[in-house]
C-alpha cells in the first residue's frame, strides 16, 4: 500500500500539507515526497513492493506530466517491453512507471485497459489540471473533497480530508475525474449478456481464472504472506498459492481464546497444504480496548465491518510486528459473486443477480474497505484474487439460475470447480459457510453486544440514536460504533451508504442483525 494526495490549487502552503497527509504515513512508511505541480501539489508516501530501489519513488515525471499511484498493475512487464520498443526509457522496476507512457499513448482510454488494482492522480501539464481514477471494484481507496477556494483534493483515505474539506466523498470505483466531471469507464457489475456456458464449462473457467488471479498476485519484489481463516475462500487462495510456490507459503489465522470457530479449520488447511502457519489469539480485553483504534482505522460505523475488522486488524498487527512480510493475499469478494447465506432466500434468479450487482458496486464501502484499512494501517499491502477483473466479469455473467443455491450447498459452482484438484480435503472444500464477522469466536460479538448494553439505558439509547438522520442506529451496539465514528469523522456518515444488512424485502431475511447467525438456514455453519 501507498498513500497519495493531490491538490488542484495552492490553497495550502507546502508546510501545511503534512498535518493532513501524514495521517496515513503508515500506508507508505519508506519514503515521502510532496511535489509542486505549479498550480497545486502531488503527495506520495511509499511502501516499496515492486522496484525496491529509490528509483521507484513517486511522483513519476514525463515531459512535464506527473503521476502518483497506489496500485498494482498486473502484467505490466509485457506492456513495459512494448513501450520500450516505442522509445520510452524506464529508470526503475516499478510497475507504476508505465502509467505516464500509457497515458501519452492512449489518453483517458487507458483506464479501461488496465488489469490492475489502483487509485491514481495524474497532473497533465498541457491543461494544468489533475486527472484522477480508481479501479472498477475500488480495491484501492480514494476520496475527494473541495477546498474553500473551489479547488478539489484527492486522498487515499477520508482521514486525510477531515478538517480540510467540509464534505468527504468516496471516489466512485470504475470512474475517472477530468474537468470537474466523474466519468464511468467500467461498471464491472453490469452484465451486457448472460453467459450460455454449460455447468462443466462454467466450473472449468472459474477454476482456471481464479488460479490465474492468484498467480498474478504472487509476483512481488517484497515478501508475500496469506490470511487463512479456514473458510472456503481464503483456503482456496492459500491452496492455489501453495501449489504454485517453490517453498512453503506463510499463513496467518486469528481467533478468540474461547469459542474459537475457524482456528481448527485454518490449522487443518495449513497442515494439508504444508504452509508455515502462525496462530494469533486475542482476548475480550484486546477486543474492547482496541475498539476505538479499529473504528478510527476503518472509517466506518457499519456493524458487520467493525465486527469482522476486529480480528483482521489484530492479525495484521501481528504480521507487521513479527515478520518482514509486506504483501497479504486475502479471500474477499467471493460472497458477492457466489452468494451469502442470506441469498439462499433470493426469490428468483433475477433477484439474486440484482443483489450481486448491488453488493459488488458497494464493496468499496464494506468488505474491501475493511481489508484495505486493516492491512494498510499496519504498513502492508492487500491483494485480492477473487477481485481479479477477468474472474469477476466472467462470474457476474454466469447465468444467475446456476449461481443460486439450488444444490443444497452454497457456492456450489466454486466448490465443484476445485473438486478434482485435491487442493483441499473434502471436509474443507464442502464446509458450510460461517458468518465471517462471527467466525473469530461467537464470544467476540457477544462481548461487544454486552459491552454496548452497559453504555446506555433504554431512554439514553432512544434519545441519542435519534440525533442521527442518516443511517440511524437501531441497536445499542450500532449506537456505540456511531458515536466513536463521529469523534474521528464528524458529520461524514454519508461516506457509507448505511448499515450492511441482508435484503430485508426477502422472506426469511427481515432480521435485526447483519450476522448470518440469526438466519434460519445458518444450521451447522458455526460448528
Amino acid at each position: 500500500m501507498c498513500a497519495i494526495m493531490g491538490f488542484s490549487t495552492k490553497k495550502l502552503d507546502k508546510s501545511e500539507i503534512p498535518a493532513y497527509f501524514d495521517r496515513t504515513v503508515s500506508r507508505g512508511p519508506d519514503m515521502s515526497r510532496i511535489m509542486d505541480t505549479g498550480s497545486g501539489w502531488l503527495c506520495f508516501h511509499r511502501l516499496a513492493i515492486m522496484g525496491l530501489t529509490e528509483a521507484g519513488m513517486q511522483p513519476f515525471e514525463l515531459d512535464g506530466d506527473m503521476v502518483v499511484c497506489n496500485g498494482e498493475l498486473y502484467g505490466f512487464r509485457p506492456l513495459k517491453r512494448q513501450l520500450t520498443e516505442k522509445g520510452y526509457e524506464f529508470k526503475s522496476g516499478s510497475d507504476c512507471e508505465i502509467i505516464l507512457p500509457l497515458y501519452r499513448e492512449y489518453g483517458l482510454s487507458m483506464f479501461a485497459k488496465l488489469d490492475a488494482e489502483f487509485a491514481m492522480i495524474i497532473y497533465d501539464h498541457k491543461t494544468d489540471s489533475l486527472i484522477a481514477a480508481r479501479d472498477p471494484i475500488g480495491i484501492r481507496p480514494l476520496f475527494y473533497g473541495y477546498l474553500d477556494d473551489g479547488g478539489i483534493v484527492f486522498a487515499s483515505e477520508a482521514k486525510n480530508l477531515i478538517g480540510l474539506c467540509k464534505e468527504v466523498c468516496p471516489f466512485p470505483p470504475g470512474h475517472y475525474y477530468k474537468d470537474g466531471k466523474f466519468i464511468c469507464c467500467c461498471d464491472i457489475a453490469n452484465v451486457s449478456s448472460v453467459c450460455s456456458d454449460d455447468i462443466d464449462t462454467v466450473c472449468q473457467n472459474i477454476h482456471d481464472k481464479l488460479i490465474a488471479g492468484v498467480e498474478k498476485r504472487l509476483v512481488a519484489d517484497a515478501k508475500v504472506g496469506f490470511l487463512l481463516s479456514g473458510g472456503l475462500d481464503s483456503s482456496l487462495v492459500c491452496a492455489i498459492a501453495a501449489k504454485k510456490s517453490s517453498r512453503p507459503i506463510r499463513t496467518f489465522a486469528i481467533d478468540m481464546r474461547e469459542d474459537a470457530i475457524d482456528l481448527k479449520y485454518a490449522r487443518q488447511a495449513a497442515e494439508y497444504i504444508g504452509s508455515d502457519h502462525t496462530e494469533v489469539i486475542i482476548t475480550e480485553d484486546d477486543v474492547l480496548s482496541g475498539l476505538e483504534q479499529v473504528i478510527a482505522a476503518l472509517g466506518t460505523y457499519d456493524i458487520t465491518t467493525i465486527r469482522a475488522g476486529m480480528g483482521m486488524y489484530h492479525v495484521c498487527k501481528a504480521v507487521h510486528e513479527r515478520t518482514d512480510i509486506r504483501v497479504l493475499l486475502t479471500g474477499e469478494i467471493s460472497d458477492e459473486l457466489f452468494g451469502y447465506k442470506y441469498t439462499d432466500f433470493a426469490p428468483s434468479a433475477e433477484a439474486f443477480q440484482k443483489e450481486s450487482e448491488k453488493r459488488v458496486r458497494e464493496l468499496h464501502m464494506y468488505d474491501v474497505l475493511r481489508a484495505d484499512r486493516c492491512i494498510s494501517v499496519h504498513s502492508l499491502e492487500a491483494r485480492v484474487p477473487f477481485g481479479d477483473l477477468d474472474f469477476v466479469r466472467y462470474v457476474m455473467a454466469v447465468d444467475p439460475q446456476m449461481k443460486m443455491n439450488i444444490y443444497g450447498k452454497g457456492k456450489y459452482l466454486l466448490r465443484r470447480a476445485f473438486e478434482k484438484d485435491d487442493l483441499l480435503p473434502p471436509e474443507l472444500l464442502w464446509r458450510e459457510k460461517a458468518a465471517f464477522s462471527d467466525a473469530v469466536g461467537h464470544s467476540m460479538v457477544d462481548d461487544l453486544k454486552a459491552y454496548a448494553e452497559t453504555r446506555y439505558t433504554e431512554e439514553e439509547f432512544e434519545q441519542k440514536r435519534r440525533q442521527y438522520a442518516h443511517a440511524q442506529p437501531f441497536t445499542k451496539e450500532s449506537l456505540l460504533y456511531r458515536e466513536i465514528f463521529e469523534t474521528f469523522y464528524p458529520g461524514q456518515s454519508e461516506m457509507i451508504a448505511g448499515f450492511w444488512m441482508p435484503n430485508r424485502e426477502w422472506e426469511g431475511c427481515n432480521v435485526d442483525d447483519p450476522s448470518a447467525r440469526v438466519l434460519a438456514n445458518y444450521g451447522a455453519s458455526g460448528v
